[in-house]
C-alpha cells in the first residue's frame, strides 16, 4: 500500500468490482480509452488487474480518498501486450483512470507521481503510455511525469500518441 497527504493506493481487490464497473460507464471517462465498457468488460478489466500483481510483480493500484476512503479511480503499470509502435524501448505502460466526480482535483498527477516513485524504486528501464490524441488532459499528465511522444499510431478507435519516460532510478 502507498499513500500520498490525499490518497491511499493499494492492490485491487474483488470489492472493488462495482465502482470500477460504475467508473466504466461514464462516457465521459471512457470517451478516450475506448467507449463505455459492460459489465462483463468491467469484471474483465478487474480479473487482469489482480492476476497482473501475481504475474509481474506489479500492476494497476486502486487510488482511495483518505479523507472520504471513496473510489477514485486507478492508476498504475501493466504489460498489456499491445502494438506500441516501433520507437518504444518497452512493454510496460503507464495508465491512470479516474472516476468524473474527480477529474480537475489533482487526484491524478497525485497518484501517478507516487505510483513513479514506486515503480522507479522497485525497477530500472523506461516506460510508456499510449493516449488519444483527443485527450489533452492526460497528455498533460503524461509531459509533467517526464513522458515524451515517440510515435503516433492510428488505431481502429482513432489517433493515439505513444509517449516514453525514461526509466532511471529516482
Amino acid at each position: 500500500m502507498l499513500d500520498t497527504d490525499r490518497l491511499i493506493l493499494r492492490q485491487p481487490v474483488a470489492d472493488d468490482f462495482e465502482p470500477l464497473a460504475a467508473m466504466f460507464n461514464e462516457p465521459s471517462v471512457t470517451e478516450h480509452i475506448g467507449g463505455v465498457l459492460s459489465r462483463a468488460d468491467a469484471w474483465a478489466r478487474l480479473l487482469r488487474d489482480v492476476g497482473h500483481w501475481s504475474l509481474e510483480g506489479f500492476g494497476q493500484f486502486i487510488i482511495i480518498d483518505k479523507a472520504t476512503r471513496s473510489f477514485v479511480g486507478k492508476v498504475g503499470f501493466a504489460k498489456y501486450k499491445r502494438d506500441l509502435g516501433s520507437n518504444v524501448e518497452t512493454d510496460v505502460e503507464c495508465s491512470w483512470t479516474l472516476r468524473s466526480a474527480c477529474h480537475g482535483k489533482g487526484y491524478a498527477t497525485e497518484a501517478a507521481m507516487r505510483s513513479h516513485q514506486w515503480y522507479s524504486a522497485q525497477r530500472a528501464g523506461p516506460t510508456a503510455c499510449m493516449i488519444d490524441e483527443a485527450n489533452t488532459a492526460s497528455l498533460r499528465l503524461a509531459a509533467s511525469l517526464g513522458y515524451s511522444e515517440v510515435d503516433r499510431l492510428v488505431l481502429p478507435t482513432g489517433a493515439s500518441i505513444v509517449l516514453q519516460r525514461d526509466g532511471s532510478r529516482r
